[in-house]
């Protein structure tokens, strides 16, 4: 295990942090989970440069680091849906995306001859847009109704982005067992 796993796993383990600190009742519960939030979100950004400057990118941490970063935001927008911070249904473009990549990416490595599509840049884009319009949310600042909409029109282009990587990658695997 090195230090950019290691703290992967701490992002992890801040998810139930977060969740027990968001709920908690006291009340600076929202600006105590948000700084747990934000602390994910630099630990995310640490990790990876840790692991290229260094030379320590591991498959686990491959599999792992986006898997955090997902779960984490997953559970903030879950959390913040059920205080009704957000409407539902922004949660549940979310959740589909994340469902559906996840089933692609299992799709792509096991059925298509171990294919991998790596994190484009309008996927980061999304991941940094949707960490600023929780904070605005979560503070009630000023446009926080745009960032959030920003955020996930991000998240859909992203997607979109992947899907479109994924059948060119399928058809460039096609035409190499042909040949």
């Amino acid at each position: 295990m090195n230090l950019p796993n290691t703290i992967t796993v701490l992002r992890f383990l801040l998810i139930p942090i977060f969740t027990m600190v968001f709920f908690s009742g006291s009340s600076y519960a929202v600006i105590y989970s948000v700084v747990i939030f934000m602390l994910a979100g630099f630990t995310d950004m640490l990790d990876g440069y840790i692991a290229r400057k260094y030379n320590l990118v591991t498959k686990w941490g491959q599999a792992m680091d986006p898997l955090a970063d997902k779960l984490m935001q997953l559970t903030v927008l879950v959390c913040f849906t059920i205080k009704k911070f957000l409407p539902i249904w922004i949660l549940l473009v979310v959740a589909i995306k994340e469902i559906l990549m996840v089933l692609g990416g299992l799709f792509l490595y096991t059925k298509k001859g171990k294919i991998v599509i790596p994190a484009n840049k309008y996927g980061k884009i999304a991941t940094v847009v949707f960490y600023i319009a929780i904070i605005w949310v979560a503070f009630e600042l000023s446009f926080y109704t745009y960032l959030t909409w920003s955020a996930v029109l991000f998240t859909a282009y992203a997607f979109i982005q992947y899907a479109r990587e994924a059948l060119k990658a399928i058809k460039i695997k096609g035409t190499e067992k042909i040949s």
